[in-house]
């Protein structure tokens, strides 16, 4: 259990640095937020593609029946391509706490989607820790997006999309290892979003990049590589509702690199919405799986 509430620690320091650089980045490449996305996920893509290529994956890729390669597929169109360019839409008309803020709520969509479909039971002390970070995800914020808009509405709709797919992804992590379910996500993501850009006409300018450009599309194409393959791995190991629920530290982490780079001011509701999510995520990390769940995805 340790080592996936580590994976997801390490998942949840790259999501919030993903957050804070990729809205430099889509402002550098100069590229609308279609053809953004498509060129920052095509990297972990590519770079995945080479890693199951090795001789300790290919041999599973190989293996795989049509069931799995429909799965495969169903995860790339509801996690690697739809919610992506919904979410970096709404990133080019908000900031980047914004987007923060409202995708980590994605343990809210989660929580509600896997008591039913997965059977996951919550404890008195998890159930504690999840009323924690909703209340944490209002004090960095929150209620000034009552004034709702467009570009939150983008988010909250791949944020939705992103918890659907964390349950599909759970229940295929039964039976396939997570590289080859990372790889499908962003392999047949990559292919869509491409085939979105053609079937839109889209494409006009497309690879048109100067260095400067190239190393920020670098920089979030291995930050990306980076989450998909420590949350998937995270995901095979823990209930989602922990995983997406350690998550929410990504949006402090967020909120302080805007603090510390941006804005250049500290206010006192930061600092009380990191040391609740502190307390919260401590509250999780005592949390004990139920005997008979086991963290074995067989008995989901």
């Amino acid at each position: 259990m340790r080592k996936g509430i580590y994976l997801v620690l390490i998942t949840a320091v790259i999501s919030g640095l993903s957050i804070f650089f990729n809205k430099f980045a889509l402002e550098a490449l100069g590229k609308n937020a279609y053809q953004y996305t498509t060129l920052k996920n095509i990297i972990p893509a590519v770079l995945l593609s080479f890693l199951i290529l090795t001789p300790f994956i290919f041999p599973k890729l190989k293996k795989l029946n049509k069931g799995q390669w429909l799965k495969l597929f169903l995860i790339g169109l509801i996690g690697g391509s739809v919610p992506f360019l919904l979410f970096f839409k709404g990133m080019s008309l908000t900031s980047a706490v914004g987007a923060a803020f409202i995708h980590k709520t994605l343990f809210i969509w989660v929580a509600i989607l896997a008591w039913p479909l997965l059977k996951e039971k919550l404890g008195k002390i998890q159930l504690l820790a999840l009323l924690i970070l909703v209340g944490s995800t209002f004090i960095f914020g929150g209620f000034k997006y009552f004034s709702w808009g467009y570009a939150h509405s983008l988010i909250l709709a791949a944020t939705v999309l992103w918890a659907v797919e964390s349950i599909i992804a759970k229940i295929i992590l039964r039976d396939l290892d997570y590289l080859l379910v990372a790889w499908g996500r962003m392999f047949f993501g990559s292919l869509i979003l491409i085939g979105f850009l053609v079937f839109t006409k889209n494409t006009g300018g497309l690879l048109t990049i100067d260095l400067s450009q190239f190393l920020w599309l670098g920089l979030v194409g291995l930050f990306l590589t980076g989450y998909v393959i420590s949350w998937y791995s995270a995901l095979q190991k823990l209930p989602v509702t922990v995983v997406s629920s350690f998550l929410v530290l990504a949006s402090p982490l967020t909120t302080l690199l805007n603090n510390l780079f941006i804005t250049h001011q500290f206010p006192s509701k930061d600092i009380l919405g990191l040391a609740t999510v502190l307390v919260a995520l401590i509250l999780l990390w005592q949390f004990k799986p139920i005997k008979k769940y086991e963290f074995n995805t067989k008995s989901i």
